[in-house]
């Protein structure tokens, strides 16, 4: 029988099977609110300040008022504590609150939910599809973590269909962008490498910490770059740094020399800091 979880909604801890929002909630009648995935390492999440920024930068993009950053921290604070495990997803979702039966939102209050569940260590490498569906730059809502999520789960359906386990996206111009919930970096003569945000890719908190830690560049890379590339990962809160050693009928050795080392030191530096 699977451990009762408990989860924290609207400021009360409450058990997760029991947990409610209103079935008026614009979070789920339009998809309208925003959330952060972080990992929870013995009950102490990863990088969290870097998670709250970008929710509120989400918020801002939907215009959903900003977050209280401590109240969203006591939240993940109570649910740590309730929850204790040694690897977990911690998920904060943060949506327009009740609200008629349309586009349009209500007066009510935002509603917070913070939930927590188990995790696994993530293989060291995996396989990826690109999927024909394109994601738009120019979105309203481009490069925003919104709850509007059914492109993801479609593309990641067809990715499980050709057994990856990640779908890779271009965007409107045919450039690489990224994965239903992952960034992707690639090695062309030997220089690491990862789409720009004006490529409509989501600003990944592991994708910056790569960057900053493995002296990646940013640059547009046409999606054939998946073709020529001499090494793949992906990055993302929960599989850190992965290799790829499929993309589609394609197939790399794997882990590379550039992408073993962008994993050690992810290791290494993001033990030494749980909040860089």
């Amino acid at each position: 029988m699977q451990h009762q979880t408990k989860s924290w909604v609207n400021g009360s801890l409450v058990d997760s099977a029991d947990a409610a929002v209103s079935v008026l909630d614009h979070g789920l009648t339009t998809g309208d609110g925003v959330f952060e995935t972080l990992k929870a390492v013995d009950g102490r999440a990863f990088a969290l300040t870097r998670h709250l920024d970008r929710l509120t930068r989400s918020a801002r993009g939907l215009g959903l008022p900003d977050p209280d950053h401590d109240l969203v921290r006591e939240a993940c604070a109570q649910v740590l504590a309730a929850n204790p495990m040694p690897l977990g997803r911690l998920r904060l979702t943060y949506t327009g609150g009740a609200a008629p039966l349309g586009s349009e939102r209500g007066d009510d209050a935002p509603t917070l939910v913070a939930s927590l569940g188990t995790a696994t260590r993530r293989p060291d490498t995996t396989a990826v599809a690109v999927v024909p569906w394109r994601r738009n730059e120019h979105s309203a809502v481009a490069g925003l973590k919104t709850t509007s999520y059914a492109e993801n789960v479609v593309a990641l359906a067809a990715a499980h269909r050709a057994r990856a386990s990640e779908a890779l996206f271009a965007n409107t111009a045919g450039l690489l962008c990224e994965g239903t919930g992952s960034n992707v970096f690639v090695v062309l003569g030997g220089r690491l490498l990862t789409p720009t945000l004006a490529s409509g890719c989501l600003a990944g908190i592991t994708r910056r910490l790569v960057i900053d830690w493995c002296g990646a560049e940013e640059t547009d890379l046409p999606l054939e770059a998946l073709h020529e590339a001499e090494e793949i990962f992906l990055t993302s809160t929960l599989r850190d740094v992965q290799a790829v050693t499929r993309v589609d009928d394609r197939e790399l050795p794997g882990p590379g020399p550039v992408t073993a080392k962008a994993m050690a030191v992810f290791t290494e530096r993001s033990g030494d800091d749980l909040d860089p």
